[in-house]
């Protein structure tokens, strides 16, 4: 890996953070599991990501930027798992059921919202 291609990474990490942050701190208090700054992030990065694929991108620095450094650090997997173990623990399992359904849902169903109109419109 050269500097450039770590430079790229680090471009797309770096505006996936600051955005990530953006959402986060623009809902002020916390909205609870069924509906918090993780589960915006996590299915506008299934959108972002639908898009990009729909694009067919061969271009290997924009795969860094994108995909790697930008989805990379914008998504919130980790959140997602501490926010479901955070439920087990308070034994709130419809709570759990209802979010991690919920997350997974909405993000296949973004996914396949920005894949099929970037096809759409790409045609």
């Amino acid at each position: 890996m050269d500097i450039f291609e770590i430079i790229y990474i680090l471009s797309g990490s770096t505006i996936g953070l600051i955005l990530r942050w953006l959402i986060k701190y623009s809902f002020g208090k916390k909205l609870e599991y069924l509906f918090d700054h993780s589960l915006i992030v996590n299915v506008l990065s299934s959108l972002f990501l639908g898009i990009f694929i729909a694009f067919s991108v061969n271009n290997q620095n924009l795969i860094l930027f994108f995909y790697v450094g930008f989805l990379g650090c914008f998504s919130t997997f980790s959140s997602f798992i501490y926010q479901l173990f955070n439920l087990i623990q308070k034994r709130k399992y419809l709570s759990l059921f209802l979010y991690y359904t919920e997350v997974l849902v909405l993000s296949l169903l973004l996914f396949n919202l920005g894949y099929f109109i970037t096809l759409t419109f790409k045609n």
